[in-house]
């Protein structure tokens, strides 16, 4: 990387290396290290570093700073709550956002195949890279530079965000949020049933319908939700979702607060 990008790129995370070389090994995929060894093949046999196990060490640094910081602001809260959020904010789903918006993709060295893929804008990388840069901070500033980063970049706007005092823990498991608030509402239980199943192996899609039970123990559903997912799980969470939200548009229906945060994070 150039001294200007990583100037730019330090203004960003608010954080000056004094080894510039950690960040650039945290940007760095395996692509490109892999492809620069190719090269130097003929020559002499040097391993290219990558970001992999900055990437694992960033992982633990998040983990357990989200942990502190949940168990310090909220002491309220029971220990499968804070589990609960603690995935939420160390999930995919929200990290990505985060290193989309510090527009990691920009600054991500990689090799030629993963470049013409769309390297720069896949979950997958960007994630990875984020927890490598947070790695590269910890080990360039230690623990309290790497504390300052995650709270002020990943945790502590989200949890501003959500409003627990007022709208409590953000929704992903939408199965459960349904189970809970049909029981509240003393009506049975949803059927899953998987409708269709697509594709080749290694790649399938598959179909799912969450039905409604009608009142009265009539046979026809009184409301059917469809979804499609990689995986029984998704299709089934999102059929899920679909359910809760008519049922949160019905007259004199009270949905648990757990589902109607659901609904506005489905949304995002």
């Amino acid at each position: 990387m150039k001294a200007g990008e990583i100037a730019a790129l330090e203004s960003v995370l608010g954080y000056h290396f004094k080894r510039p070389e950690l960040i650039e090994l945290a940007l760095t995929h395996t692509s490109d290290a892999r492809e620069r060894e190719a090269v130097r093949a003929s020559e002499i046999l040097i391993r290219v570093g990558d970001n992999e196990q900055l990437e694992f060490l960033g992982d633990a640094v998040l983990g357990l700073v989200t942990s502190e910081e949940l168990f310090q602001r909220l002491p309220d809260f029971r220990e499968g709550q804070l589990s609960k959020l603690r995935a939420h904010l160390v999930s995919e789903r929200h990290l990505i956002r985060v290193a989309q918006q510090l527009d990691l993709g920009h600054y991500l060295r990689l090799g030629r195949g993963e470049e013409k893929s769309g390297g720069r804008s896949k979950t997958a990388l960007l994630v990875d890279a984020l927890e490598a840069v947070l790695a590269a901070i910890y080990l360039d500033g230690g623990l309290d530079a790497a504390r300052q980063f995650i709270l002020r970049s990943i945790v502590g706007p989200e949890l501003e965000r959500m409003d627990l005092a007022a709208s409590g823990l953000p929704v992903t498991d939408f199965k459960s949020a349904l189970q809970e608030t049909l029981q509240a509402m003393g009506q049975p239980q949803p059927f899953y049933v998987l409708v269709k199943e697509a594709g080749p192996e290694h790649s399938k899609t598959f179909t799912v319908e969450a039905r409604l039970q009608a009142a009265g123990g009539q046979s026809k559903p009184e409301f059917v939700g469809r979804a499609e997912g990689s995986t029984k799980k998704r299709a089934e969470q999102d059929a899920a979702r679909q359910v809760l939200e008519y049922l949160s548009s019905l007259p004199r229906i009270v949905v648990s607060k757990h589902a109607r945060k659901g609904r506005s994070s489905a949304s995002q």
